[in-house]
């Protein structure tokens, strides 16, 4: 299954994945990180993934080795064998109600008390768990799974193979107001929507705004951890990954391939460069230019820059010390 070499007793079983620091019978664990080896000599596990070039310095606890050419690759195989998933739902339930315009396709599951709207397409293979809700004239791929509690407003797009964890809300109105002259804001109608491309994964209570004209883009592969917020007209670009509570404000576009760190916050109507790599706590205030680039800090400086300044900054009460004494000396 993994390509890999065996190594000890291959008649071992192995029945269930494990912490290599816990383990027990029948389990089957990996070390990757090599501040874990210790634990390689002790683990109570059934089995170990260990990578081709591992070389114990003692004897190995676990019964059998297998060593393979990527860890985390061979352990997400496996654990896609294990089933690490929710069950899924089986057919239509007879509390669900599906608007009789709607069109679903082959294998489509939709749960307890969840409500397709009309003009609404899902197709094959699909699941859609209890309590969800599905707006009018949405487009579902394939295979996708919409855990329970997600919203989908109207008129959005959803590709092939997304997961949608609970509590996700695609489509809201996007944070648009315009002021008055007596002081009030006035609601300006958010008339766009909220594309979804394929492979997309978005953690639970993350909401993305539905644009005011046009679309807000998920592109392909991206991937949002919980509690994200990506606002009117943003554009996040294909296979970027963002950790939790990172916010978007309206018209940022972010590249391809960023990896975006918890609670960074990005200002509006800025474009940042592919491959951008975005500390957490980091706020962009300014377009990225430079591919590749890695920042650091509120307002978010180069990386290294950032390290090089904390180390003079946590030395300043010494410094304005030292140049009061040498004021008083002079």
């Amino acid at each position: 299954m993994l390509g890999g070499t065996l190594e000890g007793d291959g008649e071992v079983l192995v029945s269930k994945p494990g912490k290599i620091e816990q383990g027990g019978p029948g389990t089957l664990t990996f070390l990757a990180n090599p501040r874990y080896e210790h634990f390689a000599y002790t683990t109570p596990a059934a089995a170990v993934l260990v990578p081709r070039d591992f070389s114990p310095t003692q004897k190995v606890a676990a019964a059998a080795l297998i060593r393979v050419d990527d860890v985390y690759n061979s352990l997400r195989i496996l654990m896609e064998k294990f089933g690490g998933q929710m069950q899924s739902e089986s057919g239509i339930s007879d509390r669900a109600f599906v608007h009789p315009t709607a069109i679903l396709g082959d294998a489509v599951s939709v749960g307890m008390f969840s409500v397709v709207e009309e003009g609404t397409t899902v197709a094959g293979g699909t699941t859609i768990h209890p309590q969800v809700f599905v707006g009018k004239n949405v487009t579902v791929g394939r295979n996708c799974t919409i855990y329970p509690g997600v919203k989908i407003y109207h008129d959005c797009v959803i590709g092939d193979n997304c997961i949608l964890h609970s509590n996700v809300v695609i489509g809201s109105d996007g944070f648009g107001f315009v002021p008055q002259t007596d002081g009030r804001f006035l609601k300006l109608p958010q008339l766009g929507n909220v594309v979804v491309e394929a492979d997309v994964e978005i953690g639970a209570n993350t909401t993305i705004d539905r644009a005011t004209m046009g679309s807000t883009f998920i592109r392909q592969g991206v991937k949002l951890d919980n509690l994200v917020m990506v606002a009117h007209n943003v554009d996040l670009g294909e296979h970027t990954v963002v950790a939790a509570q990172a916010g978007f404000a309206g018209s940022t576009k972010i590249g391809k391939n960023c990896r975006i760190g918890g609670q960074a916050g990005f200002v509006g109507h800025i474009e940042v460069a592919d491959g951008t790599q975005v500390q957490a706590q980091s706020g962009v205030a300014a377009s990225v230019k430079q591919t590749g680039t890695a920042l650091y800090g509120s307002p978010a400086i180069p990386y290294s820059d950032y390290l090089r300044s904390y180390a003079v900054f946590k030395k300043l009460p010494a410094i304005y010390k030292k140049l009061n004494e040498l004021i008083k000396k002079g």
